[in-house]
């Protein structure tokens, strides 16, 4: 259960770094009234983000037989192109998050009052929250299956691990290069990402199988263009990481193929990158 683990220690390690950067500003500013108002935002946007997954455990208990396929199967789209696009913020704006969120609060401040710590708080948290959400039960319909203690224990390891790395990295933040955090985690980031879109594919390929499709269909979602299977064969883990396919189909070769063209164009495209900002760094 390396996803759940790596997600949520990416996400958790990202809200502790803005809640971080926040208390800091805070103190520096002598504004130590106001950190009672961060606590309270940050409580309000883990409620917020339990809310959703509420709403989302109510929703798959809804939903059953091939509307609930097709419905986590939704999930797993939406939770791979939330990656993408996480990734290539970080990408274009991980550098300077902490000028641009300092920023933030300034503005903030004259606008809203005292408050606005609180709701800037709440928002951050919230937004990582609620991609955690996402990104877990996408996960999670990727294992279905797998025991629900090991994917909460791999969850609340990622939580203490995220903790343990935020503390490594305020202490050795001299001597850690912030650039080599971006870079490894981007990249596991991607590969998890792109698993799930091909994990995704394949379980909507399975439920188009059972309606009458051209042969050509058939043929671009099921039939191998090569095999690996000699060299490295069918695994859970690397499937559910990375999408690896020891007998791949050019649905899962374009899926894979695509993801990553995607991914690396916007990333390296700087006149695109301007125009994919978030609502709060």
């Amino acid at each position: 259960m390396q996803a759940p683990l790596f997600i949520v220690w990416r996400e958790s390690l990202e809200a502790l770094l803005v809640i971080g950067i926040l208390y800091a500003w805070l103190r520096r500013e002598n504004l130590l009234l106001q950190i009672s108002q961060l606590w309270i935002g940050i409580g309000f946007g883990l409620l917020l983000a339990g809310i959703l997954a509420v709403i989302f455990w109510i929703a798959g208990q809804w939903f059953s037989g091939p509307s609930g396929e097709w419905f986590f199967t939704c999930i797993m789209i939406f939770a791979s192109i939330l990656i993408l696009q996480t990734v290539i913020w970080m990408h274009c704006h991980g550098n300077d998050m902490k000028k641009r969120l300092e920023t933030k609060v300034n503005e903030s401040m004259r606008q809203r009052g005292q408050f606005s710590i609180m709701i800037l708080a709440m928002i951050a948290i919230a937004r990582e929250g609620s991609e955690t959400v996402v990104f877990l039960i996408g996960i999670g319909f990727e294992h279905h299956g797998t025991s629900l203690a090991l994917f909460m224990l791999s969850s609340a390891a990622g939580f203490g691990l995220a903790i343990l790395t935020f503390i490594c990295l305020q202490k050795f933040s001299s001597t850690i290069p912030w650039g080599w955090y971006f870079c490894v985690s981007e990249c596991v980031l991607l590969f998890i990402g792109c698993g799930m879109m091909i994990n995704a594919c394949d379980k909507a390929a399975g439920q188009l199988s059972a309606y009458e499709l051209p042969e050509w269909l058939y043929s671009f979602m099921d039939t191998p263009l090569w095999s690996t299977q000699w060299f490295l064969a069918d695994n859970d883990a690397l499937t559910s990481l990375i999408g690896y396919h020891a007998d791949p189909s050019m649905m899962q070769i374009g899926t894979f193929l695509s993801y990553w063209i995607i991914a690396i164009y916007f990333m390296f495209k700087k006149e695109s990158n301007t125009q994919l900002e978030r609502p709060i760094e």
